[in-house]
């Protein structure tokens, strides 16, 4: 009516005038101005950051207006760099911006969400029955419990109280570890470093019930298994400062401005100083606009491009014209002095072996600890062969019948024993005995339908100059050092002959740079100019020049290839622990840099020790039955130099012989409930080691992974937090939801047996795998993901904005506060807070059926530990008589646990005795910490009743607050004075003072208000390589190379060559490369189920992309809105035109393993021959069904399937040794295929008369 009104007075709302006439003075109310002046007034400001993996950790400043969030922007209040280096701010990107759109949106999950046909199967039995008997008559009910496991992924969610569903996940606990064992309860979440408290939360829940956490860093193909054979480390890298400080940068599969956002400044100053940037990617992306020089090779092929820059460098900086730079580096930092033993063959011509150790020669050459584990070399110095320092057997201590301490773990140029001055000969060329042909395995000329070969002999002679040496048991030995056979291998002429020896780089023969233009289709000449630039300026500044990379390349089978051939060019230019230079490989948000503080809060280390852990590549291959579909022979794999008949098996195979010889863990671990097994053993007066390794050598008892169909062996119950594995990670994701939730799937692959194909040996096989093995799926999300709609229970999380935590990066030295600005909306609650709900009901629920017991787990050789000396000199397996069963050594420790099951709550909110018992660590040193727990009673106070005997007195762990406080109080990075004790400890093993690089932060302790009042860097300390100081970036391998601290690897240096026998025997000793493998799954369908279009074969390729951080902001509808409002796949203008397919067209991708509907994006950006589809976007926005498989469109993993190779299976082997998330199984999928065609009916599957045909374009 007042609108009418203004109307209708219009014309006498004059007043006046002003300004001469030119404005009117009017008489009119304002009001409607206050919407637009109020949009920006706010109550207060709160400082946050994104747990969402992203790398950036940036901190945001949150506004909250009337109790709501409105809005964010980026912080600017970083602590300055250094006056010689560009800010880490501003921080932050578009699609953080957007995060608040989540808090309030549809998309919001509001209260705990049940599946519909379980709820009421539950509250049926629960009507008549106590919980745990209640989930017993469901899932011992074969027709109840497929009734709801099939509806899976098809909505039906129906709201309930946490009361309700905290008592059905504790009841289904209770009964899986009553009936069938802890171990069968897994977690999976991923990256601790994005919301440190909230990881631990689930974590430390599941530790305490002897549940399994599941490894997400090799699932996710982020894990380069390179890493820990090169360094003995998983991926330390520099902080992007760093870049500002290198004169020569390769960008190799790193698209940095579209990934690494808020630190792609650097890259971008860094060429105001001069420096040179290359780009090397196959498609046209972003960080090429950045670059001087663009290298397109073909994707998959960047080893055959790493090798023949390789051959240049080694051939001109070590050959031609030595570097005198690097020649003292690689001397002193890198295995090319030590001497490996050849082995005859029966040609006459030899194979490179194991390194030569120690305890081969007369009396150990005086080194009577671990002289096994020792490698050595030849000394100019005094004319012999020695063992220097440095080593992995100067590490531990076995004995000390010599007096030999701890304390000679150090690479200074000494000799071991008497530590004399050494100077380690490089190169025999000059001082052999004989020079004899050597073979090397050489793949490249293996035939595949989409990868070009360079086709030579499989096995290549080059001539080698060898000493000849007398054993210990009388044996002549010819010997070579890793420098010779690196040369060698690169194909370097040395005038000494050998089969295609180039005599320059125009020559086609193998690893020149003529032979890599046929494979990749780089230009030669752009290859020795790249090369030459690199090396040279590494040598003029003394190792400046960086190779940053991201996980593109770790995504194929043969990664390690890749990886090794650019940390090969970087080793030998000396540029790996020099500021400015070295290997920057970023992934996601890998560096939990407070490391050792969280691990006691996260695995309950206060309480119990070991926790169960389980690398997640394994227990995803294993029990989503992808090894029933395994097509890859391993004889494809195998050096042409192995004998194929000691190499049988499959896949699986050897992951099952990998975990009985404790290489790899176990979850499930064994056929039997772990906790029946001390009562068993206590009946018949044995202990329950001893009576586990006398069933297992009867056959009584087996390992779960034997028989992964048998129901006692299923993994039951599992928790997912802080990921979306089914919308994103999951590779083989239709075969998950065929075996592990047995609901609708679009697998179109037929398995071993319906093929006729050979079955596995070690694995049993049922005709029919086992489907649905998952009783209770529960997922924590902040939001409706794809994971959550294939889940039992949902439950929601607060978001970033409304609960307290801490986040790390390695992207730069700060420590990061989540802070909750509002409580969390509706019912929502924080993952601590849902954990510890959880656990308070568990510790009701179980009274009556679990007590206090006893637990057997199953340990595999850890790294870092004296464990990982225990198999030196060569492979062998119990079970094929090979040796004894003996526990640590050759399979894993049998360690009993106490679980108190009743005050599991107790438990996970007090901190408990073992710190003040037996201190905290990690990385294989250790100190005291009763300063620090003393330090958190009075921080986070006490338990203060009397009455409870199990937490009074001791700290409490009540709010995510108090878990910080935890880990910030117990780390060296946060903690000064636990720093300078961190440094010490690691001096009793060096035998050299660190505790100078943390001694002016002695007395710094952050604590978590000091977080939120702006962020911190943290303080140096052993558990990382690179420094925090005021004086350099940080830069990882730096306290190696400038604190002579030895590299955790066998030889104590970075290692070039491999020596484990499977390494030898499956051809990756030394660098080569390997192609693609073939997958075999488009053939099947390849126009087996036309539609009327033409079909092509392309190359599947998932990067990160613009629009979202993996799944998150995927379905932001911001976010949707900048990019095309659903799935998209990216191809070329010439594979489109072979289809017909245009710009926009709806296209489906589809092969044996499932099928994806996505809109085609048509661009010359793209290479013809690869598809690509950015990683991860939901199947739950506009997404049609698929024409092949009648299901709704999958996700980019619809079309995968994982194939695990068995090199990443080493274990009890120094730095080839198990740790969680540091080496293990890797899920790839790069080298997949599938076929790409046009819709043509376009069905929405929901019958609301939207569905369209789709035009043939011709």
């Amino acid at each position: 009516m007042s609108h009418l009104l203004d109307r209708l007075t219009f014309l006498n709302k004059k007043q006046g005038t002003f300004a001469n006439g030119h404005g009117d003075t009017v008489k009119e109310s304002r009001a409607w101005e206050d919407g637009y002046r109020q949009r920006w007034q706010h109550d207060k400001i709160v400082r946050s950051t994104h747990g969402v993996n992203c790398t950036g950790s940036c901190s945001w400043k949150v506004y909250v207006k009337n109790g709501l969030i409105t809005w964010e922007t980026q912080q600017t209040d970083y602590p300055r760099t250094r006056p010689d280096l560009p800010n880490h701010e501003p921080r932050g990107c578009a699609r953080g911006a957007s995060y608040s759109w989540y808090v309030y949106s549809a998309n919001r999950l509001k209260y705990p969400s049940v599946r519909k046909a379980l709820v009421k199967l539950w509250r049926e039995a629960r009507s008549t029955m106590g919980p745990v008997e209640a989930w017993a008559s469901i899932v011992e009910d074969e027709a109840k419990a497929k009734s709801y496991k099939s509806k899976r992924g098809m909505g039906g969610f129906v709201r309930a109280s946490w009361d309700e569903v905290n008592e059905i996940i504790a009841a289904s606990n209770a009964y899986t570890i009553k009936e069938y064992g802890p171990d069968r309860v897994v977690g999976f979440s991923p990256i601790p470093a994005m919301s440190m408290v909230s990881y631990a939360a689930g974590a430390r829940y599941l530790s305490l019930i002897g549940g399994a956490c599941l490894s997400f860093y090799d699932w996710y193909c982020d894990l380069p298994p390179a890493s820990p054979m090169t360094w003995g480390e998983q991926t330390d890298v520099p902080e992007s400062a760093d870049w500002y400080n290198s004169n020569y940068i390769i960008a190799w599969g790193s698209n940095v401005p579209q990934t690494r956002t808020p630190d792609a400044h650097f890259f971008t100053e860094v060429r105001y100083k001069g420096t040179k940037t290359v780009a090397i990617t196959p498609d046209y992306a972003e960080v090429s606009k950045l670059c001087d020089q663009w290298l397109a090779p073909k994707q998959g092929t960047d080893a055959a491009l790493a090798m023949a820059f390789g051959h240049v460098i080694l051939k001109e900086f070590h050959v031609d014209n030595p570097s005198d730079y690097f020649m003292d580096y690689c001397r002193r930092y890198t295995d090319m002095p030590m001497l490996v033993q050849l082995d005859a063959r029966d040609d006459g011509s030899y194979a490179a072996g194991r390194f030569i150790r120690a305890s081969d020669f007369d009396a150990n050459l005086g080194e009577d600890n671990n002289p096994e584990w020792k490698t050595v070399a030849f000394d100019t110095k005094s004319g012999t062969i020695v063992a220097p320092n440095g080593s992995i057997g100067f590490r531990w201590n076995k004995s000390s019948k010599d007096g030999e301490t701890k304390a000679k773990w150090n690479i200074e140029a000494k000799q071991g024993k008497y530590g004399a001055d050494t100077d380690l000969q490089m190169s025999l060329l000059e001082h052999h005995d004989d020079v004899v042909a050597v073979g090397f395995p050489y793949f490249g000329g293996v035939e595949h339908e989409h990868f070009q070969n360079n086709a030579f002999s499989d096995i290549i002679h080059h001539n080698m100059p060898v000493k000849k040496v007398t054993l210990a048991d009388g044996s002549e030995k010819l010997l070579v050092t890793v420098y010779d056979l690196m040369l060698a291998n690169y194909g370097i002429d040395r005038g000494l002959g050998g089969d295609f020896v180039a005599k320059s780089f125009d020559d086609n023969a193998p690893y020149t740079p003529a032979w890599q233009e046929q494979i990749t289709g780089v230009d030669r000449a752009q290859v020795i100019k790249i090369a030459r630039e690199f090396a040279d300026t590494a040598h003029k500044t003394k190792g400046r020049s960086m190779i940053i990379v991201g996980a593109g390349m770790n995504h194929w089978y043969h990664m390690d290839m890749n990886y090794r051939g650019l940390m090969n060019m970087l080793i030998m230019c000396g540029c790996v622990g020099q500021s400015g230079g070295g290997w920057a490989h970023y992934v996601g948000q890998e560096k939990l840099r407070p490391q050792t503080g969280w691990t006691p809060l996260a695995f309950g280390l206060d309480w119990q020790r070991p926790p169960r852990h389980m690398n997640g590549t394994s227990f995803f291959y294993n029990h989503s039955s992808q090894w029933r579909y395994e097509k890859l022979e391993v004889e494809e794999i195998l050096s042409p130099l192995a004998d194929p008949k000691d190499w049988s098996g499959s896949l699986i195979d050897y992951n099952v012989r990998a975990e009985r010889m404790g290489w790899l863990p176990s979850a499930p671990q064994l056929n039997v409930n772990p906790l029946e097994i001390s009562k068993n053993a206590a009946l018949v007066g044995l202990s329950p080691q001893q009576y586990t390794v006398d069933k297992l050598k009867t056959g009584e008892i087996a390992f779960a992974s034997e028989e992964p169909d048998n129901p006692k062996n299923f993994p039951r119950n599992m928790f997912i937090w802080r990921s979306n594995l089914l919308g994103s990670s999951g590779k083989g994701h239709e075969y998950m939801l065929k075996y592990l939730l047995g609901t609708k799937h679009g697998v179109m692959n037929k398995d071993l047996g319906e093929m006729g194909a050979t079955k596995p040996d070690e694995v049993k096989w049922e005709d029919k795998g086992a489907e649905g093995k998952v009783d209770l799926l529960v997922t924590l999300d902040f939001r409706m993901s794809t994971t959550c709609l294939y889940s039992d229970i949902v439950l929601p999380t607060a978001t970033w904005y409304e609960k307290d935590d801490l986040n790390t990066s390695d992207m730069h030295p700060f420590i990061h506060p989540l802070s909750a600005a509002v409580d969390p909306a509706w019912e929502a609650r924080s993952d601590w807070d849902i954990y510890k709900g959880i656990a308070e009901k568990f510790s009701e629920v179980c009274v009556g059926h679990l007590g206090v017991e006893k637990d057997l787990v199953t340990l595999p050789m850890q790294h870092d530990s004296a464990a990982e000396l225990a198999q030196p000199l060569g492979v062998t397996d119990w079970k094929k008589g090979q040796c004894e069963p003996i526990p640590g050594e050759t399979m894993p420790s049998l360690i009993e646990v106490e679980r108190d099951y009743p005050n599991t709550y107790k438990r996970f909110t007090s901190i408990g005795p073992l710190l003040e018992k037996v201190g905290n660590g990690g990385k294989g040193i250790d100190w005291q910490t009763h300063d620090e727990v003393d330090l958190l009673k009075q921080i986070n106070w006490t338990h203060t009743d009397e009455t409870d005997t199990v937490r009074h007195g001791k700290a409490k762990l009540e709010t995510a607050i108090d878990a910080a406080e935890m880990i910030l109080t117990l780390a060296p990075e946060t903690n000064g004075a636990v720093a300078v004790k961190a440094w010490q400890a690691l001096g009793e093993y060096t035998g050299l003072d660190h505790t100078h690089l943390a001694k002016p932060k002695h007395d710094e302790k952050l604590r978590f208000r000091d977080l939120q009042a702006q962020p911190r860097k943290i303080i140096s300390s052993p558990t990382w390589s690179g420094l925090e100081d005021e004086h350099v970036s940080y830069n990882a391998c730096y306290t190696n190379v400038h604190e002579l601290i030895p590299w955790r690897t066998l030889t104590g240096r970075q290692q070039f060559y491999q020596d484990h026998e499977w390494m030898r025997g499956f051809g990756e000793s030394l660098l080569a490369y390997r192609p693609p493998i073939n997958t075999r799954s488009v053939a099947p369908l390849m126009n087996k189920k036309p539609n009327g279009n033409k079909e092509i074969a392309l190359n599947w390729i998932t990067p990160h992309q613009k629009w979202g951080i993996h799944s998150t902001y995927s379905d932001n509808l911001l976010m949707l809105t900048l990019s095309r409002g659903g799935p998209i796949i990216w191809l070329s203008e010439g594979d489109a035109q072979t289809c017909g397919i245009e710009d926009n067209d709806w296209v489906e991708v589809f092969n044996a393993n499932g099928a994806l509907a996505a809109r085609a994006v048509v661009s010359q950006r793209v290479p013809d021959g690869m598809s690509m589809m950015y990683h991860a976007q939901e199947r739950i926005v506009n997404v049609p069904g698929a024409e092949t498989t009648g299901t709704r469109g999958g996700i980019h993993n619809s079309v995968t399937r994982a194939c695990p190779k068995p090199t990443h299976m080493i274990g009890g082997y120094a730095h080839q040794s198990y740790g969680f998330n540091y080496y293990g199984t890797v899920g790839s999928n790069r080298d997949e295929f599938v076929v790409v065609r046009k819709m043509k009916h376009i069905d929405w599957l929901d019958g609301e008369g939207n569905d369209t045909v789709q035009e043939t374009n011709v």
